[in-house]
């Protein structure tokens, strides 16, 4: 008997477009990462706000092993998107935008929370969003967020039905 799956549908299209979003947030977090970006920082925890130098200490001796576990995180949604990947430029409307089903063993689905979640973060760190007054819904570069948000929400639903 298999394990049950947290089952998501998606389009080959978001799939496409969701597994270059994972490659680029894995070409950050990498090997080469740049530890002062702007987007690191947004993603390496402030333990302690109002005490800088402890802060300084804690981000130190945590972001190595944190950025390694992102980095870990999304070569697990990576893989499991490989299947979603193909030229879209080759395929008809029809076939870029019918939905799959994409299987998640629910051993992944923390992997696939912390990348879903890291994503938006880099973006909000890009776009400049530190609340929802930050947030322009008639700017069309807040879309990407928007459109992670309700992946993320969808794959929290999907694993609240299987759990």
């Amino acid at each position: 008997m298999s394990e049950p799956m947290v089952r998501i549908r998606m389009a080959r299209v978001e799939g496409a477009q969701l597994a270059q979003l994972v490659d680029d947030f894995r070409d950050l977090v990498g090997a080469t990462r740049d530890v002062e970006d702007p987007a690191i920082g947004r993603l390496v925890p402030d333990a302690y706000p109002e005490d800088e130098e402890s802060s300084r200490a804690f981000r130190d001796a945590t972001r190595e092993d944190l950025l390694d576990r992102r980095a870990l995180d999304a070569d697990i949604v990576r893989t499991a998107l490989a299947g979603m990947r193909g030229d879209l430029a080759e395929m008809s409307h029809s076939e870029a935008f019918a939905e799959h089903d994409l299987d998640i063993p629910p051993s992944d689905i923390d992997a696939w929370l912390r990348t879903l979640t890291a994503l938006r973060l880099v973006i909000a760190e890009r776009l400049g969003i530190e609340s929802d007054d930050d947030h322009d819904p008639d700017d069309p570069r807040f879309g990407v967020y928007d459109w992670l948000g309700y992946r993320l929400e969808l794959t929290i639903d999907a694993a609240d039905e299987l759990l």
